[in-house]
């Protein structure tokens, strides 16, 4: 018999707790100040904002319409967008080459002018001049293999 009325108790608490969880409170204190919260606090004022309502809702999000493509759409060939997706890679291929050698270039250029800053203190104010701007081609050009190597990454 204990057993039973200790579970019954044990289920009233926690379906009053779960109560009082979601009820909001708008509480004032002596100072002034409002504090929004699901406890209630000694505070002078406290008012029910909400109750028996989760306290955080949000609806979910509409789902975009699907439209299908009009039937008066231009279409194209398969073997003429063959041909375009092809002279596409070619591009993008020749492209990636161009822009490896530029890198490869622009990093010759930085170990060349660091080498000179090693060599002797008097060409310093000529690394200060041009290390900047040569790290910053190196980035560019690094940043410009990546993409394009992503985009070939990507082709069909």
């Amino acid at each position: 018999m204990n057993l039973r009325v200790f579970l019954a108790l044990l289920a009233l608490s926690l379906s009053t707790s779960a109560t009082q969880a979601d009820t909001l409170y708008k509480c004032i204190d002596a100072s002034g100040v409002v504090l929004y919260t699901n406890q209630k606090t000694n505070a002078k004022k406290c008012t029910v904002l909400s109750s028996e309502q989760p306290i955080s809702t949000f609806s979910a999000p509409k789902q975009a319409s699907r439209s299908t493509t009009p039937s008066d759409f231009p279409r194209v060939a398969g073997d003429i967008q063959r041909s375009r997706d092809g002279d596409r890679r070619k591009i993008l291929e020749q492209e990636f080459a161009d822009e490896q050698q530029n890198l490869d270039k622009a990093r010759k250029a930085l170990a060349e002018t660091e080498a000179m800053r090693l060599g002797d203190e008097k060409g310093y104010q000529k690394y200060l001049d041009r290390a900047p701007s040569l790290k910053d081609s190196v980035t560019v050009h690094e940043r410009n293999v990546e993409a394009l190597r992503h985009e070939l990454a990507n082709l069909k």
